[in-house]
């Protein structure tokens, strides 16, 4: 008797589950900080991320060129670089705000280069986002704003170098390298702030397990899920589908923090959001338009 096969998973569910457990990590990671510095949670995610990724993808190091090797460690770099910036981001602003800032680095990847006026017309929508963050009631921390600004910058780097990295890395196995070079860039400054203050955060157990959940949230299921839904996604669909990660940040950290986002912080959260589905949209259409 043959067993009943369970019906696949559709792309579109993986996407929005990986963006939900990247989005929830995020706000289980400033729920940490309170015990631990940023510095120590960003370096716990990659130190988890790396251990999980090499058991499951086992890289092949030997014969390598450097041709190969230099892609990967600016991929790492750039990895470790947006993570840390990101986490130093939430400790000062809202998560979801911080990720609305954040969204500008993959926008400008998206229109780099673009001469068609409705490029144009996306990017001054998501500045005017920005530009309306400027208005929150109360005092906005502008290095917090800052921070997310960069953690963007560092993501659009990490979107551009992954193309050569995935030429010459197969499956996961680029960001488990990528991980590691994370882990060791911040383990001096990790391990040197424990050291200072007598084992600190990283002499608490919990905090280890925390960070290892973290890691798994934000870094082994997305990454994971990712890889398998864009086997069958349309990469338009996929950038739509992305787009809504400003909301979902938001929405999971009033659930996890109580953070709340005022009618200004929405606006130009839906500002983002709506240029980046608008680009999303347009590159499809002209991918299309190539293949025609």
């Amino acid at each position: 008797m043959r067993r009943p096969t369970l019906p696949p998973i559709p792309p579109v569910a993986l996407v929005l589950v990986a963006i939900a457990s990247v989005q929830l990590g995020s706000s289980v990671a400033k729920s940490l900080f309170g015990r631990a510095e940023p510095w120590t949670i960003a370096w716990l995610r990659l130190l988890a991320a790396a251990v999980v990724l090499t058991l499951v993808a086992r890289p092949r190091l030997r014969g390598r060129s450097a041709g190969e090797w230099v892609p990967v460690l600016g991929y790492g770099a750039c990895m470790t670089g947006m993570n840390i910036a990101f986490y130093l981001a939430i400790s000062r602003i809202p998560v979801g705000m911080a990720v609305t800032v954040e969204f500008l680095g993959p926008l400008a990847v998206a229109v780099l280069g673009s001469r068609k006026v409705t490029d144009l017309v996306w990017t001054a929508l998501a500045a005017t986002g920005v530009v309306l963050l400027g208005f929150t009631p109360g005092q906005l921390d502008w290095t917090g704003v800052g921070l997310a600004a960069l953690a963007g910058a560092f993501w659009g780097g990490y979107i551009l170098l992954a193309g050569p990295t995935g030429r010459s890395w197969d499956g996961v196995t680029g960001v488990t390298l990528a991980s590691w070079v994370g882990a060791v860039t911040l383990a001096p400054v990790a391990l040197g702030t424990a050291a200072a203050t007598g084992g600190g955060a990283l002499a608490d157990p919990g905090i280890w397990l925390a960070g290892a959940l973290v890691g798994l949230l934000s870094s082994v299921i997305p990454y994971g899920l990712e890889m398998v839904a864009l086997r069958s996604i349309r990469p338009g669909l996929f950038g739509i589908l992305m787009s809504m990660e400003p909301a979902v940040a938001a929405f999971f950290a009033f659930l996890v923090l109580r953070e709340e986002l005022g009618p200004v912080e929405l606006l130009a959260m839906a500002c983002v959001i709506v240029a980046s589905i608008g680009s999303s949209r347009a590159d499809r259409s002209r991918a299309g338009q190539a293949a025609s």
